[in-house]
């Protein structure tokens, strides 16, 4: 009975989503514990992602490929993103939770990991794009569960202070990979093939350490979040828009879009960030520009732990709109400052990015109710756009064999995600909704009564998946 019973509460089984659960009401405390795991997740994804920065340059010199071609990287890591979070992650969350998709993302993560070794073997820069696409299925998957996940795992006034603190870690990360790699990678006698054996072994270490997070998870308790919970919230905050059918959910499109043109334009910035600082600034060596890389992800960073503070004392969307502001203004200063000037902007430009990605989430998925896990992937398929706008940048730097020229691409795409952020504070459908389910006290009583069944009928229901006992002290 004890081992059975263990293993089958801690078994990715199937929810019933039609049913409401105490975690629509999870307060600060009873969320403590899965929101820790959690963070880790996205600490791994940024050290991932400043990795991939780091190697688009690293490959470039190694493998003697033009800057188009070493985006294929980038194709392949964010290309995986929509298959995950519009296909079997977000089946397999919508039928099965959030802890399944945990493991199973964690699970292709170590497995693409692993195939790092093989294709640094043979030195092919077609099996590293290989290896990077199930990396970013893995990662696709994760964020698939994980941003909605922190976004609703508490009280929801506190979604966009949640989500920008975990992804602050995973600024971290990205702080810390080229950090690194800037020791590992481009080693002493510049950029000889040998080093291809150093990508081997961290990743070898990611692989095994990523098994040993997934045995985490599957022996954790791990409150699971419904559709109807979701319902529930919405109805509860009278933003009454889980009324309409999924494809009438515009502003969820509208927040797709941006974080489709964010998330391309950051990415693109951050993959040439090295070719912009040794392009711009005559004399710099790749390692100086990894070593600059690692100062700018610091900066990202802070940016969000600082945004988060702030969001505590301003409405999320202003701050949004403050960051995204000067995002733009400081990616389109790149353009034509040099030397040490032009890369003191990218540093700025990073600064203001660090809270867009998160909040996009956190605002988009606002006022979805039932249909939140379904909204939720096709925000966090937008990331796809890292795909995109790299090749596009990399391909104009080819043309004009100007990194610092091609820059005009991110700000381009940066403005189309401006616009979200502006539709969200001026536009009544938009500002409306965000503010109502901000200002909700749900997960802040301590006397939050139980949730109505919402399709079963108007009743209270007394079927708890995971009762709310169980969270307590965690």
């Amino acid at each position: 009975m004890g081992f059975s019973h263990f293993l089958k509460n801690r078994s990715g089984v199937r929810i019933d989503n039609t049913r409401t659960t105490s975690a629509a009401t999870l307060t600060l405390r009873q969320s403590l514990w899965p929101l820790t795991l959690v963070t880790i997740l996205f600490f791994l994804w940024g050290f991932a992602y400043g990795l991939l920065d780091t190697l688009n340059k690293h490959f470039q010199n190694t493998l003697h490929i033009t800057r188009t071609r070493s985006s294929g990287l980038q194709a392949a890591y964010f290309g995986a993103y929509p298959l995950a979070s519009l296909g079997y992650a977000n089946y397999i969350l919508r039928h099965f939770g959030y802890k399944a998709v945990f493991i199973f993302g964690l699970t292709l993560y170590g497995i693409g990991a692993l195939c790092m070794w093989p294709a640094g073997l043979h030195r092919s820069f077609g099996g590293f794009c290989a290896a990077t696409f199930v990396i970013g299925s893995g990662l696709g998957s994760l964020e698939t569960a994980a941003n909605p996940y922190l976004t609703v795992c508490g009280p929801p006034k506190y979604a966009e202070i949640r989500i920008n603190l975990a992804q602050a870690f995973n600024g971290i990360g990205t702080c810390v990979a080229p950090a690194l790699a800037s020791y590992v990678f481009f080693t002493s006698t510049e950029d000889d093939v040998d080093a291809l054996k150093h990508v081997q072994w961290v990743y070898l270490a990611i692989g095994i350490f990523v098994f040993v997070l997934a045995g985490v998870f599957f022996m954790s308790t791990i409150p699971e979040v419904t559709d109807e919970d979701m319902a529930f919230q919405v109805a509860e905050t009278h933003a009454g828009e889980h009324d309409k059918p999924f494809w009438k959910q515009y502003k969820l499109f509208h927040a797709t879009l941006a974080q489709f043109t964010y998330t391309g334009a950051q990415v693109a910035v951050a993959g040439y960030f090295i070719n912009y600082v040794t392009d711009t600034w005559p004399g710099t060596t790749s390692s100086t520009g990894s070593k600059y890389l690692a100062g700018a992800q610091g900066t990202f960073a802070l940016g969000r732990f600082l945004g988060a503070l702030i969001m505590k004392f301003f409405k999320a969307r202003w701050v949004f709109l403050a960051y995204i502001s000067c995002t733009v203004a400081f990616i389109a200063a790149s353009i034509t400052q040099r030397d040490g000037t032009g890369i003191a902007m990218l540093f700025c430009a990073f600064f203001f990015e660090s809270v867009c990605f998160p909040t996009i989430v956190a605002l988009g998925i606002r006022g979805l109710g039932r249909h939140y896990k379904r909204g939720s992937g096709f925000i966090v398929g937008g990331v796809c756009g890292g795909a995109i706008v790299p090749p596009i940048l990399g391909h104009v730097a080819d043309m004009r064999n100007s990194t610092g020229f091609a820059m005009i691409v991110p700000t381009m795409f940066m403005v189309v995600a401006w616009t979200y952020a502006v539709s969200v504070n001026l536009v009544p459908a938009y500002r409306d909704t965000a503010d109502k389910v901000g200002s909700s006290e749900i997960g802040l009583r301590g006397d939050d009564a139980a949730p109505k069944d919402l399709e079963g009928g108007g009743g209270l229901t007394e079927v708890s998946t995971l009762p709310q006992k169980e969270y307590v002290g965690k």
